[in-house]
This record gives C-alpha cells, sequence and structure tokens, in this order.
C-alpha cells in the first residue's frame, strides 16, 4: 500500500516519460481515474483503461508524444498528505498563462482550474501539469 497515491501516479508517469516508455501501469484508485480522464480530455496523455486485477484494479496509461517529445513538460504536486494547499476560487491563476492545467479537489468532484473558476466553487489543490 502507498502512502500517496496521486504523489506515486505523477511519480511514475514522470520515470515513464524521461524513459520513454509508451504505457505505464499504476494501481487505481476513483481520483487517480478522474485525474486521467482530465489528462485526456486535455490532449496530455493519449488513452487509459483500468484492468480489473485482484487485489487492486491497475489503471494502465498511454502516454502521448509529439514528435518524439512528451506532451506532458512537467507535472508538480502541490498539495501532499503533510501540507494540505486550499485555494479559493479567486485566488486560481492560469498555469503557464493558460496552456497547462491545474487540479482541483472540489465538493463537486475533481475539476480543472478553468472548470473550478467557473463554477465558483475552490478546493484542494492537488496538482498541476503543463
Amino acid at each position: 500500500m502507498v502512502g500517496d497515491p496521486i504523489g506515486d501516479y505523477l511519480t511514475r508517469l514522470r520515470n515513464a516519460i524521461e524513459k520513454k516508455q509508451d504505457t505505464v501501469s499504476i494501481p487505481s484508485t476513483k481520483m487517480i481515474v478522474r485525474i486521467s480522464e482530465i489528462l485526456k480530455e486535455q490532449g496530455f496523455i493519449e488513452s487509459f483503461d483500468v484492468e480489473d486485477t485482484k487485489p487492486q484494479n491497475t489503471l494502465n496509461v498511454t502516454l502521448r508524444y509529439v514528435n518524439g517529445e512528451s506532451a506532458i513538460r512537467e507535472l508538480v504536486r502541490v498539495s501532499k498528505p503533510g501540507i494540505r494547499k486550499y485555494r479559493g476560487y479567486k485566488e486560481i491563476k492560469p498555469i503557464m498563462r493558460g496552456m497547462g492545467v491545474a487540479i482541483f479537489s472540489t465538493p463537486n468532484g475533481v475539476v480543472t482550474d478553468k472548470t473550478a473558476v467557473q463554477n465558483k466553487v475552490g478546493g484542494e489543490y492537488i496538482c498541476y501539469i503543463f
């Protein structure tokens, strides 16, 4: 069991990108699946699927490369288990002038920074990607 599944997810993605791997397998949770959905919607990953395995489901992520370069330049975990970071919707700023995406856990679910501002809802600042 991993103490910080989101941090583990981001680290495995980072390591797979560094090694130029096409796919990476990660233990699955509902939040990690939702973060993967956001990354797919935003064009950072090609696809993902959840494989039913015991004792825990496995998430298989297919990474996206453009002209040999990864679509993901940087993954940064903001809120950590020991130090949680929260933002109100008025405090949310665009990442890389709108080129990146921040991910928040809000009362409306796990959403991007743009969605959080549109819905006027803040929450835990999970991570940002560009």
